[in-house]
């Protein structure tokens, strides 16, 4: 085919082939079989096993399968019914723990007592450690040299209990196959990357941690930033989390989340603000104004939705409602209008941990990101720290996607790429979103997205959760 594969399994008459270009097949008795795509190799891989399962159904008994990819080779078998009967697998030395120190925990070497044993009576004294001999001395007395005494070490500064990683076994990819049959498997790096993110969003942080989402450009995807962030953060952390609309007019983040049973928006939670402060008030109060998001775990502050009213939210009602949200939430994730010169825009950075800003693979939304972090770094101290700290996320455009023809998707990939390299020398972090028509239009739901964007979803959350 031209092509080294990355994934090849096979069995008599069948081949199934997932190659590192992203390109897959089955061959059946020397016919090639297209294999449906994917957006990783483990869409790939199962795709093609779909397609092996098929064949073993059509042939009705089991097929034996030969595995052989980087990660290893062996055999199982096949069954119309979807199950594998039997298995054996030798993983190759070089995909072992070893290759993955970063991600791996080293063993701790248990703490060694050190002593220095006392010289026996009548021994020769050391050539390196001269004995002072005394001008009478008694006999049979053992002479010990001055700084060879007996040292010991106190008990407090040793331990027997030894840190030893614990190394789950895979789950995921042919190891994951493996290893629910018996067989326990070590998880590729790929599984183990993704571990590593889980464990980076599940951490509970000493304090409150605020996050900004901002953009001075709108269509700069900073709504579905604030909800995926918060349903990443909220699902596996478990901290409390409230997604803020700090918009300084009708903001959209309230039409794109579930809307609880009443009306109330940031406007009614500063006017309460005394009450909710009250230590007689219990956490169950805060129900009363914001909307709780049932499948994602996390809560949702509106801004003000009347069409009629001209409040404009001031700096010093930013601080209450900030200092209402961090009593009753470990975590606030706030979106943001397009004025950086706006009262509350500028307050909502005095109050953030963690800077985040979103751009879509179109010059004027990457320009705009530029040019507000460059605003923050210019006015120096806390806003230029944010700046240089920022996680960037560039989303591939949602502009028609379904209709672009495949040079058009790649045009469109590439632009991706130049705006992530573009932002790469100036930030903290940058992480790239795949498109992804569920975070087009209406309610968003981390569920309804296809696997690669959770993923990538996921990234951004652990790259963002790095920084608190």
């Amino acid at each position: 085919m031209g092509t080294t594969p990355t994934e090849v399994m096979a069995f008599p008459n069948i081949r199934a082939i997932v190659r590192d270009n992203g390109t897959s097949e089955v061959v059946v008795a020397g016919n090639s079989r297209v294999v449906p795509a994917g957006d990783s190799v483990q869409e790939l891989r199962n795709n093609a096993l779909a397609l092996i399962v098929g064949e073993a159904q059509t042939l009705q008994r089991p097929v034996r399968v030969q595995i052989e990819d980087p990660e290893g080779h062996g055999e199982l078998i096949v069954h119309p019914d979807n199950k594998i009967e039997s298995v054996s697998y030798d993983p190759r030395q070089t995909r072992r723990r070893a290759e993955a120190p970063e991600t791996t925990p080293k063993t701790v070497a248990p703490a060694i007592i050190e002593t220095v044993p006392a010289q026996e009576p009548g021994a020769a004294p050391s050539e390196s450690a001269p004995v002072p001999v005394p001008a009478n001395p008694e006999p049979q007395t053992a002479v010990v040299a001055e700084g060879a005494a007996p040292t010991r070490r106190s008990l407090k500064e040793t331990s027997f209990l030894v840190s030893v990683p614990v190394l789950e076994p895979a789950t995921q990819g042919w190891r994951g196959t493996l290893t629910r049959l018996g067989l326990r498997m070590d998880p590729s790096q790929e599984e183990l990357s993704e571990r590593e993110d889980i464990r980076t969003v599940s951490q509970h942080w000493p304090g409150p941690r605020t996050i900004a989402v901002v953009n001075r450009k709108g269509g700069a995807n900073k709504t579905p930033t604030v909800v995926m962030l918060s349903a990443i953060l909220a699902r596996y952390s478990g901290a409390a989390t409230v997604a803020w609309d700090n918009n300084e007019s009708q903001g959209t983040l309230g039409w794109r989340t579930e809307k609880g049973a009443h009306d109330r928006s940031v406007l009614d939670l500063i006017d309460a603000s005394r009450t909710l402060l009250s230590p007689s008030t219990n956490a169950a109060e805060i129900a009363k104004f914001v909307h709780h998001q049932t499948a994602d775990k996390f809560d949702v502050l509106r801004s003000d939705e009347n069409e009629e009213g001209d409040h404009e939210v001031t700096a010093e009602e930013v601080d209450i409602a900030h200092q209402v949200l961090t009593r009753y939430y470990r975590l606030v994730v706030m979106d943001s209008g397009n004025t950086a010169r706006a009262a509350n825009w500028r307050r909502m950075i005095d109050h953030t941990n963690q800077l985040v800003v979103p751009v879509t693979a179109i010059e004027d939304r990457a320009e705009a990101a530029r040019l507000t972090l460059q605003t923050l770094e210019s006015r120096g101290g806390h806003d230029a720290e944010l700046a240089r700290n920022a996680v960037v996320i560039v989303s591939e455009s949602t502009d028609a996607k379904r209709s672009m023809s495949g040079d058009a998707l790649k045009r469109a990939k590439d632009e991706a790429q130049r705006i992530a390299d573009g932002f790469a020398p100036f930030v903290r972090a940058v992480v790239r979103i795949p498109y992804d028509p569920a975070l087009v239009n209406g309610p968003i739901r981390y569920e309804a997205l296809q696997p690669a964007t959770q993923r990538a979803w996921l990234a951004a959350a652990a790259a963002v959760a790095a920084g608190f």
